[in-house]
C-alpha cells in the first residue's frame, strides 16, 4: 500500500514539474492540459479535451476541442485574445480513454470549472493524475508574459 502511495506521490511531483508554465517565443498558450496514466506510468495520448464557457444564460458553449498528443498534452486550443475573462469547464474524455484499454472506467469524464482571467490576463496548465477508478487535478496559474508562477 505504501508502495503505491509512493508511485503516485512521484508521478504527480513529475508531472506538475513538468507541467510548469513555460514561456512561448512564438505564439501564445493561455491554456495547457497534461495528462498521466496512473496505472501504465505513461502520458495519457490521444484523450479528448473540451473547453467550454458558461455564457450569459446560463447554458455551457463549447468554446474548443482536441486531443492529447503522445506526451499526453494539448496546447494552442486557443489564443490568449479569444480567451476573455469568464468560467471555464475542462472536461477530458476518460471513458473513452480506459475502454480502448479493456477498462471499464468508473466515470465518463474528469472536469474541472475555473473562473479565468479576472485578475488580467493569466496562463493555465491543468494537470490530470488518471486510473479507471480515479482522477486527481490541479493547475499552476502564471502571468501571462512571465514564467513567474502564483
Amino acid at each position: 500500500m505504501m508502495a503505491s502511495h509512493s508511485v503516485c506521490f512521484f508521478l504527480a511531483a513529475l508531472m506538475l514539474s513538468e507541467a510548469a508554465p513555460v514561456a512561448h517565443d512564438s505564439h501564445d498558450c493561455p491554456l495547457m492540459v497534461k495528462i498521466v496514466d496512473t496505472v501504465q506510468g505513461v502520458p495519457a495520448a490521444n484523450v479528448g479535451v473540451q473547453v467550454f464557457k458558461k455564457a450569459e444564460d446560463g447554458n455551457w458553449q463549447l468554446f474548443a476541442s482536441g486531443k492529447t498528443t503522445a506526451t499526453g498534452e494539448i496546447h494552442d486550443l486557443f489564443t490568449e485574445e479569444v480567451f476573455v475573462e469568464g468560467l471555464y469547464r475542462v472536461e477530458l474524455a476518460t471513458k473513452a480513454y480506459w475502454r480502448k484499454f479493456g477498462m471499464f472506467p468508473f466515470s465518463e469524464n474528469a472536469d474541472v470549472v475555473f473562473m479565468a482571467n479576472d485578475s488580467g490576463h493569466r496562463h493555465y496548465t491543468i494537470a490530470a493524475l488518471l486510473s479507471p477508478f480515479s482522477q486527481t487535478i490541479s493547475a499552476t496559474v502564471s502571468n501571462a508574459h512571465n514564467t513567474k508562477q502564483m
